[in-house]
């Protein structure tokens, strides 16, 4: 199973990037996939989540209206689309794959599978 997160660069305060996950020897059809970032000196923590079957999305209160969520089964692939973005969104985003459904926008330790993560600089 590989995940590969793609999509960071560097991008001034206020602008956008889209983040993907292209999923192999696994199928979105079967797996929830969410997105984690780490700030340097910080924590792992959860930004979003969208289950496989029905496609409910979770966000973190600090992205909510900013990042959206979604996934394209054809293409194996989940991206996050950020908007809007503040020098507190520079971190290096990973996504993740469990089964099913998400546990809310968290749930970091009941990931079965991690991608390598792509580092987002918000920065004038």
């Amino acid at each position: 199973v590989q995940l590969q997160a793609s999509g960071g660069g560097l991008v001034q305060p206020g602008g956008s990037l889209r983040l993907s996950c292209a999923a192999s020897g696994l199928s979105l059809v079967d797996y929830a996939i969410g997105w984690f970032h780490q700030a340097p000196g910080k924590e792992r923590e959860g930004v979003s989540c969208i289950s496989s079957s029905d496609g409910i999305t979770h966000y973190k209160d600090s992205v909510k209206g900013r990042f959206t969520i979604s996934r394209d089964n054809a293409k194996n692939t989940v991206y996050l689309q950020m908007k809007s973005l503040k020098p507190e969104d520079t971190a290096v985003y990973y996504c993740a794959a469990r089964w099913r459904r998400c546990s809310g926008y968290g749930g970091y330790n009941e990931y079965e599978y991690w991608g390598q993560g792509t580092l987002v600089t918000v920065s004038s």
